[in-house]
């Protein structure tokens, strides 16, 4: 029996392959509950605090409407909306946000500042993203590739582009705790540190996974199961950093001769948002300044499978869910 109640949800690496698959489990349910309308408001008259010191539209959408499907209330802060790290410690703030919340998500900067949070709060933390992790995404994203696949375990999934930040090092762990087989493409100084790779390498000997580092996009591609990617440049960082990326990482770019490597079965995954097209202010900036008019995925790419992009985005929602329900105990 996995029993969840009052743990934190900071990364990946802090729980077991079945505890894991607990979540994926609860999260199919609460999936199908929802849409078969049957009400799972068990935590009527809870709340939570969703700290956001970088903005999201998945993120807060996901963690909005699953705090109200189970019943609870939500408070939104916003960068302007809290004075965390600023004018009140986070030690202070956790201590503040500790006494008046059932549970705390925060999205923002670096992981030291949720692991703190959790030091001290008092009640389940929860991370929406950090530069180091995004394991509220590894959640949709393993639920979206068990629902086209009907397993995760013996499966070959490519990320392709920049392997230093959180989704790379996500997919990391994830796959390795599940025993997925994981490939990061990049050039070589764009693989994930050796600390976590090494850490994962373990995981990956326990369970039949594995992990492969390559800078030949042919060799990633081949016989991929799931191929998938993110934007070049994060939040928070400088403008300075465009020209870098696009001249390292274009050879990465998913394109439809990369896709035509993996399985006939393959899907494409992508957390979003993302520079497809010129449908975007900074895609129509980078368009004027280096003459691009798609970054790390084609348009083509991303339309042809954008059935499995969105279901993935769906799944935010129904997974985070899941995470609030087993820490708080619904």
């Amino acid at each position: 029996m996995v029993d969840l109640r009052g743990r934190h949800f900071l990364t990946l690496k802090d729980y077991t392959k079945e505890e894991i698959l607990y979540l994926l489990d609860l999260a199919a349910e609460l999936k199908e509950k929802k849409k078969n309308h049957i009400p799972v408001d068990t935590l009527k008259g809870r709340n939570v605090a969703l700290i956001f010191e970088k903005t999201s539209t998945r993120t807060r959408c996901s963690f909005e409407v699953a705090a109200h499907d189970l019943g609870m209330g939500t408070t939104y802060l916003d960068p302007s909306g809290s004075q965390i790290g600023k004018k009140e410690s986070i030690k202070d703030t956790a201590r503040v946000l500790g006494s008046m919340y059932e549970g705390i998500e925060y999205r923002g900067y670096g992981q030291e500042i949720v692991e703190e949070l959790a030091a001290y709060a008092g009640v389940p933390v929860w991370n929406g993203l950090t530069n180091e992790y995004h394991p509220t995404q590894m959640l949709a994203d393993m639920l979206t590739v068990k629902e086209e696949f009907g397993k995760l375990a013996g499966l070959k999934l490519v990320y392709m582009g920049d392997a230093r930040y959180n989704m790379a090092n996500s997919y990391m762990v994830v796959c390795s705790k599940l025993g997925l087989h994981f490939t990061a493409c990049a050039p070589a100084k764009y693989f994930p540190n050796a600390e976590l790779t090494a850490q994962c390498q373990v995981y990956a000997a326990e369970s039949g996974g594995s992990i492969t580092f390559t800078e030949d996009v042919a060799e990633a591609a081949k016989d991929a199961d799931i191929i998938c990617t993110d934007v070049w440049v994060s939040m928070g960082e400088p403008d300075e950093v465009w020209e870098e990326r696009i001249h390292d990482l274009t050879p990465y770019k998913v394109t439809m001769d990369v896709m035509k490597q993996a399985k006939e079965s393959a899907i494409f995954l992508h957390c979003l948002p993302s520079f497809h097209d010129l449908g975007t202010v900074i895609g129509r900036q980078i368009h004027e300044k280096y003459g691009i008019s798609d970054m790390e995925v084609t348009d083509e790419v991303f339309e042809a499978y954008a059935e499995s992009v969105f279901r993935e985005a769906e799944n935010r929602m129904h997974t985070i869910k899941a995470v609030m329900a087993a820490t708080l105990g619904a």
